[in-house]
């Protein structure tokens, strides 16, 4: 076997990223308890939280769930004066609800699903938002962050989830929302804050964030991780990673600021291979409404752990530099450069011969991807306010230059034909055929995986200029507009034994947002607002299930090319209650896409299209009283594929249309709350409650994953002035559940019941 192209030896950088963390802790050891005799009984609030820097009045602001303004200058007013849903995830929440992933995150913002990838389209994180999928809409810093990666929060200061077409902040794609990770940076303070993990199916998390402040005006932090855990409920999987995020700020506190970032992380994991969907009856030859089908055992897995792997990596450098050129104005500039990839061949449970229901069998199918992708971006921005003809404008305009390139590979796995797996051929097919009641992961693959250097280069050239203004046209009305101008040209280069193709593509494209602000009271805004998004041609460059994709000259299939256009409008409120400490929004929306890419004749794909949601979206946000906390939403959407377009594959026309009929991975209801409540200055009690309405893994909506409701819970404890303890038991009834659905064959199960309980340190 051959598995070279991304060569990530695990185990050593863990343990020495967990060495050092244990030496820190151990060099520590006399400071912490000393001051834990003198500072014990005058211990006062609640618990530290790991971010926390002091533990004064500035702590206790980073402490509460409520945030007034977003990170990126590109929102020009704070977030009650913005006229669209933005709801930003803060470091207590993350820290509270024992998160340790992009999914677990967003778990507590309502109206997100997930997908689950394969092969053609990668493993890794792929949010849908409002129904529309966000693969490609996650930005890091207010810069994209381009790849298919299952992203890790250790060095994630916050999160911020905006909603509704967004292509005026961040160029293509955004149909139904965005994702902007906001980095741990370096501050004027010296602390260590670390903390170890040990859970349940041998969960093992260490971290560790060490700020230092060396000049008046210097300052360096590093954050380490080691993550290692199996899945509760799951058998066979495992993941297995480790990261490093120093960074280093000159200028704090001064005109001119210079910050240096690096970021790497590595994964191994054998992940998980999910569960077949079923038939609604033994002798379907299609699926009719059916749900996923474990054999009657939840912890049944499909994989093969003599063939199945997947290795990660990330790596990303940043260069910013930030002058004020004078109290109202700043110019300031940011330089990155990133590398990710990652291989693997992983089971897919497959169901395409009825080997489900006409044997109680499962063919394991090999999917396979070696992928790397490069992106080199700059980013200029210029923001500040002014007064012009009477009016106060708070502005943020800016130039974007960004080229990106993906190398998409596989693994020739052989065989991997599509058998019938009669009950003969469980465990006496060299590993292909398992049973559904009771697979073996442990199985002999007596197969063989090559690698096939044959694949596509995908290269997009981002050449794009944006300008955004809030005008204040009295105290009680604000105006605030958006424009964006977007050149993207992409090149595919595909290599095959027939030899080499190509195909191209160049669009250019203007969106833009507008909103009106009314401000009944100071704490209160009422909004009306309309955006856009566009989708070009080869949008993913490479890196996704592409909606909208090239097409070679001289293909039996044809296509217009254009980008897909996506309308918002929004009417919303959102006002700061309980003497500005709790945050509620409200808004109702319709989005339409328009112009997407369907089938209209064999061979033939136009630009006529059209998908809606309309939808209705509540939050609260902060503190009801000083001890008692919420983070709470609600989302209804109700989805349809307006026009389809004819049913098909690859230019293919089948019989069926899919008009009319919901969009994948839409949830009609979903619902979460996080709440915590002081009970005493040293112990604070919390739990959650999740809900998720049944979700179509297709556009023909014959496969679907149930509804399901998560409860979670939690309990810190001030152990002195330095040490916290905190138990997370999440899914505490042990439901079983599916958090993402394919379109076909199958969807990934969520963990069982978990227990995490967290020592924490900070000094």
């Amino acid at each position: 076997m051959s598995r070279q192209p991304i060569k990530i030896p695990v185990s050593s950088p863990r343990l020495l990223a967990s060495a050092i963390g244990v030496a820190i802790t151990a060099t520590s050891a006399a400071h912490m308890a000393q001051a834990a005799e003198s500072t014990d009984s005058k211990a006062q609030g609640s618990s530290i939280s790991l971010g926390a820097t002091t533990v004064t009045g500035e702590a206790q602001d980073q402490k509460s769930y409520q945030v007034e303004k977003a990170s990126s200058q590109k929102y020009t007013a704070p977030l009650i004066d913005t006229p669209r849903s933005v709801t930003v995830i803060p470091q207590q929440v993350l820290q509270d609800t024992a998160a340790t992933s992009l999914q677990d995150a967003l778990r507590t913002v309502p109206g997100i699903t997930f997908g689950a990838g394969e092969g053609g389209n990668p493993q890794g994180d792929r949010p849908f938002i409002r129904g529309f999928d966000a693969q490609g809409d996650t930005y890091l810093d207010g810069v994209r962050d381009t790849g298919g990666q299952s992203r890790e929060i250790f060095d994630v200061e916050s999160i911020e989830v905006s909603k509704g077409p967004n292509s005026s902040f961040g160029g293509r794609g955004s149909a139904g929302g965005s994702l902007n990770l906001v980095s741990k940076l370096p501050k004027q303070a010296d602390f260590t804050n670390g903390g170890f993990t040990y859970g349940s199916d041998q969960t093992r998390r260490y971290t560790v964030d060490i700020n230092r402040q060396f000049l008046d005006n210097a300052a360096f932090r590093l954050n380490l991780l080691s993550h290692e855990q199996n899945v509760a409920g799951r058998d066979s999987i495992n993941y297995d990673r480790w990261g490093v995020a120093p960074s280093l700020t000159f200028g704090l506190g001064t005109d001119t600021r210079l910050n240096l970032s690096y970021y790497h992380l590595e994964s191994n994991d054998l992940p998980d291979s999910g569960i077949p969907y079923g038939y609604s009856s033994p002798t379907a030859t299609s699926h009719v409404h059916d749900k996923p089908d474990d054999g009657g055992n939840s912890k049944n897995f499909y994989g093969l752990k003599d063939r199945d792997f997947r290795k990660t990596r990330a790596d990303i450098s940043t260069i910013s530099f930030e002058h004020d050129l004078n109290d109202s104005m700043t110019v300031k500039n940011t330089f990155r450069h990133g590398n990710t990839g990652q291989d693997y061949i992983l089971t897919q449970p497959d169901d395409s011969k009825f080997n489900v229901n006409k044997y109680g069998t499962v063919w394991r199918r090999a999917n396979s991807r070696v992928s790397t992708t490069e992106t080199t971006t700059n980013q200029t921005d210029l923001f500040g306010n002014f007064q012009a003809l009477g009016f106060k404008h708070s502005y943020s305009t800016g130039v974007e230059f960004t080229r990106e390139e993906t190398r998409v590979s596989s693994y020739t796995v052989s065989p991997n034909s599509n058998p019938n797996c009669t009950l003969d051929k469980v465990g006496n097919s060299g590993g292909q055929c398992t049973s559904l009641s009771n697979p073996n992961p442990n199985d002999v693959w007596t197969g063989t995986e090559t690698r096939n250097y044959n694949g596509t280069n995908t290269v997009g050239v981002t050449k794009a200029a944006y300008v955004f203004d809030t005008i204040e046209l009295d105290p009680k009305w604000l105006l605030n507009a958006g424009l964006r101008y977007d050149a993207f040209d992409t090149t595919a280069n595909t290599h095959a034994a027939a030899g080499k193709t190509q195909a191209t593509n160049d669009s250019q494209f203007f969106n833009w947002q507008a909103g009106l602000v009314w401000k009944p009271l100071e704490n209160g805004s009422v909004y009306a607002s309309y955006a856009t998004s566009a989708t070009p041609p080869g949008g993913l460059v490479g890196e996704g299930a592409e909606g909208n994709t090239l097409v070679t000259p001289g293909s039996t299939v044809s296509s217009e090319l254009k980008p897909e256009e996506t309308v918002n409008y929004e009417l919303g409120t959102k006002w700061n209650v309980f003497q500005d400490r709790l945050s509620l929004t409200a808004a109702v929306f319709r989005t339409e896409k328009k112009n997407t890419r369907v089938l209209v004749d064999t061979g033939t794909y136009q630009n006529a299209g059209e998908s809606r949601v309309d939808g209705l979206e509540l939050s609260a946000s902060g503190k009801i009283t000083e001890k008692w906390q919420v983070f709470a939403g609600y989302s209804y959407l109700k989805s349809e594929l307006v026009d389809s377009g004819l049913k098909g594959r690859n230019g293919v026309v089948s019989a069926g249309s899919d008009k009319g009929n919901e969009m994948p991975n839409t949830p009609k209801n979903s619902f979460s709350l996080w709440t915590t409540y002081e009970v005493m200055p040293k112990l604070t009690i919390g739990g959650g409650a999740f809900y998720v309405d049944e979700v179509y893994g297709d556009t023909a909506n014959t496969v679907y994953v149930p509804a399901y409701t998560r409860y979670d819970a939690m309990a810190s404890y001030k152990l002195t002035k330095n040490i916290d303890l905190q138990l997370n038991v999440q899914n505490l009834t042990d439901k079983t559940y599916y958090d993402k659905a394919y379109a076909s064959h199958f969807a990934s199960q969520a963990a069982g019941r978990t227990a995490l309980l967290t020592t924490s340190f900070h000094f």
